[in-house]
């Protein structure tokens, strides 16, 4: 009775794993340490955990807690993981891990999978070298709402970037704010959004009297000539 018992819960205490997962993660751009990570995901969703913390994934793995951090935020990068609210029946929006992207990759057939794209790779490296810091999962997906449902071109993403990082104002709030400003006055192009820069810093320029040395207006858009 007491084996029996044991096998029982042995059997009860199981994960399944899809085996493309584990035959195809190195065409999908992944290596052991993030597939761990995301089989200890799935692990913590099928036990009640949809958003388990980097200090909670550490500690069932070798993995450190800023290494588990970084994982996340590359994964999120390649747009196997993402980040999803949901709205509980208090009316509380909570926060999940979705590895839905994931599934639909590995099980979508391969002439309809989407490549990854090199110059929204580039974006969050921009982003980081701005910020002098790692971005945070929720930025990250920031910026793929942008792109993904927003349909912002990353070149204009980059453009708004440095508008915000001339401004002296650089934090993902302003960055949208000039994101929805150009969508709303038709800007869907770098040139558009140079055209409007310039107009708009020159106003500024001529507007701004002192005694003292005048500034050189042009430091507000130098980024244009690159």
């Amino acid at each position: 009775m007491t084996n029996k018992h044991s096998y029982q819960l042995f059997l009860k205490d199981q994960i399944t794993i899809p085996s493309l997962l584990l035959r195809k993660y190195q065409e999908l751009g992944l290596n052991e340490q993030e597939v761990m990570l995301i089989l200890q995901i799935h692990c913590f969703y099928l036990e009640g955990n949809s958003f388990p913390t980097p200090y909670e994934l550490a500690s069932y793995s070798t993995l450190t807690e800023q290494e588990c951090s970084t994982i996340l935020r590359k994964l999120i990068q390649k747009n196997m993981l993402s980040i999803d609210q949901n709205q509980n029946d208090r009316n509380v929006l909570n926060e999940q891990y979705s590895l839905e992207q994931l599934w639909k990759i590995l099980y979508t057939p391969k002439p309809e999978q989407k490549p990854i794209d090199n110059e929204q790779t580039n974006i969050f490296i921009l982003f980081e070298q701005e910020f002098g810091r790692p971005l945070s999962p929720f930025e990250i997906e920031t910026v793929n709402i942008w792109i993904d449902e927003d349909e912002q071109p990353p070149a204009l993403i980059k453009a708004a970037l440095r508008e915000a990082v001339l401004m002296g104002k650089l934090n993902f709030r302003y960055i949208d704010r000039i994101l929805r400003e150009w969508k709303k006055k038709g800007i869907h192009s770098v040139e558009q959004a140079r055209n409007h820069s310039k107009s708009f810093h020159t106003k500024q320029g001529s507007t701004e009297k002192t005694n003292e040395t005048k500034r050189d207006v042009s430091l507000y858009y130098n980024w244009l000539d690159e």
